[in-house]
């Protein structure tokens, strides 16, 4: 299993590099797939996203396609997800992203998805691959609630870790290292905090810190 876990998306050519040699194709022979489901009901200024998919746009992939699970049927978006050689997974709300995975039946198909094709979150979308939203925004998954009334806590599992993006934004509060290093203490398992240049990559259970920018590991 190859996993590219970013905080922000393919901010730099360490990272854009990392889904070549993940994939073991030249980008132009890449057939690259992007959930966007995440993204429908944050908040604010869509700004971010718009900057995801033109990182993406520039990197010169054979085709990119967009599919938002929870706006097609299976039987639509299933057989564009299986010719992709990538699944990018947007940033947005994590609740929201675990909520469609198990109402759309994504969830079911990713182990047998993720034998031959490379995930890569994007801040939501990595933060689900943990055991639980433990680090996801207390404000999204309240807000989340209020307004749709699903509350979910659990994640993928896929790593044995935890992820919180977005290290150090002035605009996060609970991304500030002092934050996180009151609440490693309360909270007994590892934690790479990784600031937008950052991402994690796991292959095959093996874990690399990667990127151009700051982290830090808590618990290991």
């Amino acid at each position: 299993m190859k996993l590219l876990l970013t905080s922000a998306g393919l901010k730099n050519k360490t990272l854009a590099k990392a889904v070549l040699d993940l994939v073991g194709k030249p980008a132009e022979e890449i057939h690259l797939a992007f959930i966007p489901t995440a993204m429908n009901p944050a908040r604010g200024d869509r700004g971010w996203f718009i900057d995801n998919l033109y990182e993406i746009k520039q990197q010169n992939y054979k085709f990119i396609d967009i599919v938002d699970i929870s706006a097609l049927p299976r039987e639509v978006w299933q057989p564009r997800l299986e010719t992709a050689d990538v699944l990018i997974f947007s940033g947005g709300v994590p609740p929201h992203l675990m909520r469609w995975l198990n109402e759309s039946g994504l969830k079911d198909l990713l182990p047998e998805f993720l034998k031959t094709k490379v995930y890569v979150g994007i801040s939501a979308g990595s933060i689900i691959m943990s055991p639980t939203l433990m680090l996801a925004s207390d404000d999204h998954k309240l807000l989340y609630k209020e307004k749709f009334g699903y509350e979910v806590n659990d994640g993928l599992g896929y790593v044995n870790f935890y992820i919180r993006p977005h290290f150090n934004d002035p605009k996060k509060p609970k991304s500030q290292k002092e934050f996180l290093e009151e609440f490693a203490k309360k909270f007994p398992h590892t934690i790479y905090a990784i600031d937008d240049g950052m991402a994690i990559k796991v292959i095959d259970g093996k874990v690399e810190v990667i990127g151009e920018g700051e982290y830090v590991v808590f618990n290991k």
